[in-house]
């Protein structure tokens, strides 16, 4: 049994932690945290936890989180690099579902990110959460830097050619559609029912700060340098992230079929399709399942791949609870054997 705190808990992240930490059998949950909600049930912001979680939300500057075995921080930007090292020299473990750690170059993300960083000294150190790729370090990390939504399906879709080496690095193509729901809980026009509703718009064409963290983690499993490409896009639906990849075969012949069911066989959240399936967002929702088809594009050296999450559990939350589940020794599906919802 572990201790857990949450800072930042009154987002769809902190939310989707909740439902997911409540059930779990090893887990105890000490505090959460919100300067803005601070003395409030969490029952009462969130009425699908009433009785499944009494606490109440506190202010982060009290003791709340002393003693923790496990804190996951569920804040915007800019928040996890100034609470992680004293959190770190309590003794406890931190999952950052943000993105404060996950890029090694500390240029780059203060680039894309418009801030300085608080503590660069901790970048080395932590671990970037794709289990599919990091689960050793995982295991025996302080901090943990848990992935991207946008980065998990796209770095999971291409994995197999990539650490194969069977596609041209300099012809790697993402594009991805995200539900409304990637873009948090705050208030925003552009998220209003009335202007997302019956539309699809790309946005982050000129540079979205995901591009670098994908880039990063293909350049990793390749041991080389890659040329990548991506452009997000904006659908009327709440949960739920479709990626289609595409990249030039170095050899046409390749078995792509056996070469993914093989590389994923044991991943326990890793679902690739028969041949000749597609998946669907809705087969994943409120799962930390990554459902993954390949197929190679008719009379052509091209393979495409599709890749589908639920942007706020294997994109979030329920990566952020695998995570911790290989900190803690724990069976690494322990509390995230969800099915998903359908209709």
């Amino acid at each position: 049994m572990v201790t857990v705190g949450i800072i930042g808990g009154t987002g769809y992240t902190g939310a989707e932690l909740l439902r997911l930490l409540s059930r779990h059998p090893e887990v105890r949950l000490r505090a959460i945290t919100s300067r803005s909600e601070a003395g409030r049930a969490v029952a009462d912001l969130f009425p699908t936890l009433r009785g499944r979680c009494d606490l109440r939300f506190s202010d982060p500057a009290d003791e709340g989180l002393r003693g923790c075995d496990v804190v996951f921080s569920a804040t915007p930007n800019g928040i996890a690099m100034t609470q992680a090292p004293a959190l770190l020299a309590s003794g406890a473990r931190v999952i950052d579902l943000a993105a404060d750690f996950r890029i090694k170059d500390i240029a780059v993300w203060e680039r894309w990110y418009g801030q300085t960083h608080a503590c660069p000294e901790l970048v080395a150190e932590a671990v970037y959460g794709l289990p599919e790729r990091q689960r050793a370090a995982i295991r025996g990390a302080r901090l943990v830097a848990n992935p991207g939504c946008y980065p998990t399906a796209v770095q999971l879709g291409f994995l197999p050619l990539i650490e194969a080496d069977l596609v041209d690095r300099s012809t790697l193509f993402a594009s991805a559609v995200s539900g409304t729901s990637g873009a948090g809980r705050g208030a925003h026009v552009a998220m209003l029912f009335a202007e997302a509703g019956e539309s699809v718009k790309a946005y982050g064409v000129a540079g979205h700060r995901h591009q670098p963290e994908i880039a990063q983690g293909l350049a990793e499993a390749a041991g080389a340098p890659v040329d990548f490409v991506f452009v997000p896009h904006l659908v009327p639906m709440i949960r739920g992230i479709h990626a289609t990849l595409c990249a030039r075969l170095k050899d046409p012949d390749v078995d792509l079929q056996a070469l993914y069911e093989n590389r994923y066989r044991d991943e326990p959240f890793v679902d690739v399709l028969p041949a000749g399936h597609h998946p669907e967002t809705r087969s994943v929702r409120g799962t930390n399942l990554c459902r993954i088809a390949v197929q190679r594009a008719p009379a052509s050296d091209r393979v495409i791949v599709l890749s589908v999450i639920d942007n706020l559990v294997k994109g979030a939350s329920g990566q952020a609870v695998q995570n911790m589940n290989l900190l803690c020794g724990f069976p690494e599906t322990l509390g995230l054997e969800e099915v998903a919802l359908f209709p």
